[in-house]
Protein backbone atom coordinates (compact mmCIF):
# COMPACT_ATOMS: atom_id res chain seq x y z
CA UNK A 1 0.00 0.00 0.00
CA UNK A 2 1.06 3.59 -0.66
CA UNK A 3 -0.11 7.00 0.56
CA UNK A 4 -1.08 10.24 -1.17
CA UNK A 5 -1.99 13.49 0.57
CA UNK A 6 -4.16 16.20 -1.00
CA UNK A 7 -5.98 19.35 0.07
CA UNK A 8 -8.71 20.81 -2.12
CA UNK A 9 -10.95 22.82 0.16
CA UNK A 10 -13.00 21.24 2.91
CA UNK A 11 -11.64 17.82 3.77
CA UNK A 12 -15.17 16.39 4.07
CA UNK A 13 -15.66 16.89 0.32
CA UNK A 14 -12.28 15.55 -0.77
CA UNK A 15 -12.62 12.56 1.55
CA UNK A 16 -16.08 11.68 0.19
CA UNK A 17 -14.85 11.84 -3.42
CA UNK A 18 -11.73 9.72 -2.83
CA UNK A 19 -13.64 7.06 -0.88
CA UNK A 20 -15.55 6.22 -4.08
CA UNK A 21 -12.46 4.83 -5.80
CA UNK A 22 -11.57 1.19 -6.25
CA UNK A 23 -8.14 0.49 -4.82
CA UNK A 24 -8.50 3.09 -2.07
CA UNK A 25 -8.23 1.28 1.26
CA UNK A 26 -8.82 4.30 3.49
CA UNK A 27 -9.13 8.07 3.46
CA UNK A 28 -8.28 10.02 6.60
CA UNK A 29 -9.13 13.68 7.10
CA UNK A 30 -6.45 15.78 8.74
CA UNK A 31 -4.13 18.74 8.67
CA UNK A 32 -0.74 19.28 7.03
CA UNK A 33 1.51 21.96 5.62
CA UNK A 34 1.62 24.14 8.71
CA UNK A 35 3.94 25.00 11.56
CA UNK A 36 1.99 24.21 14.74
CA UNK A 37 2.21 20.80 16.42
CA UNK A 38 -0.99 18.79 16.96
CA UNK A 39 -3.37 21.46 15.65
CA UNK A 40 -7.07 21.33 16.40
CA UNK A 41 -9.87 22.06 13.94
CA UNK A 42 -10.53 25.36 15.68
CA UNK A 43 -6.85 26.37 15.47
CA UNK A 44 -6.61 25.41 11.79
CA UNK A 45 -9.81 27.33 11.00
CA UNK A 46 -8.28 30.43 12.58
CA UNK A 47 -5.70 30.43 9.79
CA UNK A 48 -2.90 30.91 12.32
CA UNK A 49 -1.34 27.42 12.13
CA UNK A 50 -0.52 27.47 8.42
CA UNK A 51 -2.12 24.05 7.97
CA UNK A 52 -4.48 23.06 5.18
CA UNK A 53 -7.41 20.71 5.57
CA UNK A 54 -6.18 17.61 3.74
CA UNK A 55 -6.92 13.95 3.24
CA UNK A 56 -4.43 11.12 3.37
CA UNK A 57 -5.35 8.39 0.92
CA UNK A 58 -4.07 4.85 1.47
CA UNK A 59 -4.23 3.04 -1.85
CA UNK A 60 -3.14 -0.07 -3.71
CA UNK A 61 -0.96 1.05 -6.64
CA UNK A 62 -1.73 -2.23 -8.43
CA UNK A 63 -5.41 -1.17 -8.60
CA UNK A 64 -5.24 2.64 -8.86
CA UNK A 65 -2.22 4.75 -9.72
CA UNK A 66 -1.00 8.00 -8.23
CA UNK A 67 -1.66 9.62 -11.63
CA UNK A 68 -5.28 8.49 -11.46
CA UNK A 69 -5.63 9.86 -7.93
CA UNK A 70 -4.27 13.20 -9.17
CA UNK A 71 -6.77 13.17 -12.04
CA UNK A 72 -9.69 12.66 -9.66
CA UNK A 73 -8.33 15.20 -7.17
CA UNK A 74 -8.02 17.93 -9.79
CA UNK A 75 -11.42 17.11 -11.30
CA UNK A 76 -13.16 17.60 -7.95
CA UNK A 77 -11.93 21.06 -7.05
CA UNK A 78 -10.88 24.30 -8.75
CA UNK A 79 -7.08 24.55 -8.65
CA UNK A 80 -7.19 28.19 -9.82
CA UNK A 81 -8.88 29.51 -6.67
CA UNK A 82 -6.29 30.91 -4.28
CA UNK A 83 -6.95 30.04 -0.63
CA UNK A 84 -10.56 29.06 -1.17
CA UNK A 85 -13.00 26.54 -2.59
CA UNK A 86 -16.57 27.64 -3.06
CA UNK A 87 -17.84 29.22 0.16
CA UNK A 88 -14.78 28.18 2.18
CA UNK A 89 -12.20 30.96 2.34
CA UNK A 90 -8.79 30.95 4.01
CA UNK A 91 -5.37 29.40 3.64
CA UNK A 92 -6.66 26.23 5.31
CA UNK A 93 -8.74 25.63 2.15
CA UNK A 94 -5.90 26.06 -0.33
CA UNK A 95 -5.25 23.63 -3.14
CA UNK A 96 -2.22 21.58 -2.13
CA UNK A 97 -0.46 18.35 -3.05
CA UNK A 98 1.88 17.07 -0.35
CA UNK A 99 4.21 14.52 -1.86
CA UNK A 100 5.64 11.52 -0.01
CA UNK A 101 8.68 10.92 -2.24
CA UNK A 102 10.53 12.22 -5.29
CA UNK A 103 8.45 10.15 -7.69
CA UNK A 104 5.22 11.74 -6.41
CA UNK A 105 6.83 15.20 -6.55
CA UNK A 106 7.87 14.73 -10.17
CA UNK A 107 4.52 13.24 -11.19
CA UNK A 108 2.51 15.98 -9.48
CA UNK A 109 4.73 18.77 -10.85
CA UNK A 110 4.30 17.47 -14.40
CA UNK A 111 0.55 17.08 -13.88
CA UNK A 112 0.20 20.64 -12.54
CA UNK A 113 2.27 22.05 -15.40
CA UNK A 114 0.11 20.27 -18.00
CA UNK A 115 -3.07 21.32 -16.19
CA UNK A 116 -1.99 24.95 -16.11
CA UNK A 117 -2.11 25.02 -19.92
CA UNK A 118 -5.79 23.94 -19.82
CA UNK A 119 -7.02 26.86 -17.69
CA UNK A 120 -7.37 30.54 -18.53
CA UNK A 121 -6.42 31.39 -14.93
CA UNK A 122 -3.19 30.24 -13.33
CA UNK A 123 -3.21 26.97 -11.41
CA UNK A 124 -2.27 27.95 -7.84
CA UNK A 125 -1.96 24.47 -6.36
CA UNK A 126 0.88 24.36 -3.85
CA UNK A 127 3.30 21.44 -4.22
CA UNK A 128 5.34 20.64 -1.13
CA UNK A 129 6.77 17.69 0.73
CA UNK A 130 4.71 16.13 3.49
CA UNK A 131 6.50 16.74 6.75
CA UNK A 132 3.78 15.74 9.22
CA UNK A 133 0.17 14.66 8.82
CA UNK A 134 -2.11 15.23 11.80
CA UNK A 135 -5.32 13.19 11.92
CA UNK A 136 -8.39 15.40 12.41
CA UNK A 137 -10.77 14.88 15.28
CA UNK A 138 -13.02 11.81 15.04
CA UNK A 139 -16.16 13.84 14.28
CA UNK A 140 -14.51 14.91 10.97
CA UNK A 141 -13.77 11.33 9.83
CA UNK A 142 -16.27 9.89 7.32
CA UNK A 143 -18.31 13.07 7.74
CA UNK A 144 -20.28 12.82 4.50
CA UNK A 145 -21.01 9.16 5.12
CA UNK A 146 -22.26 9.92 8.64
CA UNK A 147 -24.16 13.10 7.67
CA UNK A 148 -25.51 12.62 4.13
CA UNK A 149 -28.45 14.99 4.62
CA UNK A 150 -26.32 17.80 6.13
CA UNK A 151 -26.97 20.94 4.04
CA UNK A 152 -23.26 21.65 3.51
CA UNK A 153 -22.68 18.06 2.39
CA UNK A 154 -25.62 18.19 -0.01
CA UNK A 155 -24.43 21.46 -1.54
CA UNK A 156 -20.70 20.72 -1.75
CA UNK A 157 -19.70 17.09 -1.08
CA UNK A 158 -22.52 15.34 -2.95
CA UNK A 159 -21.72 17.04 -6.30
CA UNK A 160 -18.08 15.94 -5.99
CA UNK A 161 -19.15 12.36 -5.32
CA UNK A 162 -21.43 12.53 -8.37
CA UNK A 163 -18.57 13.89 -10.49
CA UNK A 164 -16.45 10.89 -9.50
CA UNK A 165 -19.27 8.42 -10.16
CA UNK A 166 -20.04 9.88 -13.58
CA UNK A 167 -16.66 11.00 -14.92
CA UNK A 168 -14.61 8.14 -13.45
CA UNK A 169 -17.16 5.33 -13.57
CA UNK A 170 -14.49 2.77 -14.48
CA UNK A 171 -12.55 3.63 -11.31
CA UNK A 172 -15.46 3.55 -8.86
CA UNK A 173 -15.58 0.67 -6.42
CA UNK A 174 -18.26 -1.88 -7.10
CA UNK A 175 -19.30 -2.52 -3.48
Amino acid sequence: MEFATFGGGCFWCTEAAMKELDGVASVTSGYAGGHAENPSYRAVCSGDTGHAEVVQVEYDPDVITYDELLEVFFATHDPTQLNRQGPDVGTQYRSIVLYHDDAQRETAAAYIEALDAEYDDEVVTELTDLETFYRAEEKHQDYFEKNPSDAYCQMHAAPKVETVRERFEEMVRAD
